[in-house]
């Protein structure tokens, strides 16, 4: 997509706003990876909640590359109901791809992200749509009580959030949040415009700014089935994230190596002074040793932190895909109304432009 100027930029009126507002149409995104056992539950909740708040929506359900019969029962939900629409990835792509995918293909007023297994309530989105009626172009759901996480995986969260958000400048990422948030249509048309393809999507989603409102929610047990998540990949994504926004670790290297350099040069100076003035011999095998093994640590950590941000710059400049889309279902609309079907095209609605 192509940078608008700012004679494109569209703005929204505070006339036309209100109308849009008030019966926007909702595009729930939720990726799906090995979720055959939840995934009769996650509709029946999610119906009922759209149902009750009456509003028109679609569920863009993205599998990717699920080894169970997720991806059939996928598209049979959606060629039972137009308000469904299956995206079926050619295979496994992660579930930064998967939701990035969704998110292109959400064609809603309104977007909300959610999990699969029901560990983010979908009764709460009538509360997040009032946050959006409110003015807030971005609703970012906050954990207040991880129900069911170990004592390891909640200190580790409360800590890297923290630490993110120290070394990442001016761009802040509301603490203890996940996927789990609502978005404007132009503050998700903004994050689709950006072309990297190592994604970390909580770093993207606060990078693109726009008003924010945080609120908080207790995290549910999960509804059935196992987590595909473990602390091997949950570091793995952690890194992930500190290396896309943010050279910190490659300023910790250059003083890890000023701090190393200046040890050895008083433990030198000292080896020195210590023999002239009392003529001691220094102990030179062991000190050799224990030297070369802390300069060759420091020096393979170095390389290797270096050749984290080499590897990224190798995969973006391949320009790859970042996924593929094998099938899209979706059983056609029979009856909507003007606005609806120009939403649903991707057309902005109730907009005025300078």
């Amino acid at each position: 997509m192509q940078n608008q100027t700012p004679s494109e930029l569209v703005k929204v009126g505070p006339a036309n706003d209100a109308p849009t507002r008030a019966a926007p149409m909702i595009s729930l995104v939720i990726p799906v990876y090995n979720e055959m056992e939840v995934l009769p539950l996650l509709f029946e909740r999610v119906r009922k909640v759209m149902h009750s708040i009456n509003l028109d929506y679609e569920m863009v359900m993205v599998d990717d590359g699920s080894k169970d019969a997720g991806a059939r029962y996928l598209v049979q939900q959606a060629q039972d109901d137009e308000c469904v629409k299956a995206v079926i990835l050619s295979r496994n792509f992660g579930k930064e791809a998967a939701l990035s995918a969704g998110l292109e293909q959400a064609k809603g007023d309104v977007i909300i992200v959610l999990d699969a297994d029901l560990q983010n309530p979908p009764e709460l989105i009538p509360e997040m749509l009032e946050k959006w009626r409110d003015g807030a172009d971005i609703v970012a759901m906050k954990r207040r009580d991880r129900e069911g996480e170990s004592w390891i995986k909640k200190s580790g969260s409360y800590v890297y959030y923290r630490i993110m958000n120290r070394i990442t400048g001016p761009m802040s990422i509301p603490e203890d949040t996940g996927d789990f948030r609502l978005m404007s249509r132009r503050s998700l048309d903004s994050l689709n415009r950006l072309p990297e393809r190592n994604r970390y999507m909580k770093g993207l989603f606060a990078w693109v700014g726009y008003p924010t409102h945080v609120m908080e929610y207790d995290v549910a047990d999960r509804a059935a089935g196992e987590t595909k998540w473990n602390y091997f990949n949950l570091f793995g994504l952690a890194f992930e994230g500190i290396t896309s926004f943010s050279i910190a670790p490659l300023r910790a290297m250059v003083l890890l190596g000023l701090v190393t350099a200046a040890l050895g040069g008083f433990y030198g100076a000292w080896i020195v002074v210590e023999a002239l003035l009392f003529g001691n011999d220094s102990a030179g095998f062991p000190t050799i040793i224990a030297m070369i093994t802390f300069l060759g640590g420091v020096q393979l950590l170095s390389i290797g932190v270096l050749g984290e941000y080499v590897g990224k710059t190798y995969f973006e400049a391949k320009q790859r895909p970042l996924f593929i889309i094998q099938d899209v279902v979706q059983k056609p609309v029979q009856s909507a109304s003007k606005d609806t079907s120009r939403a649903a095209e991707g057309t902005a609605v109730n907009v005025t432009t300078d």
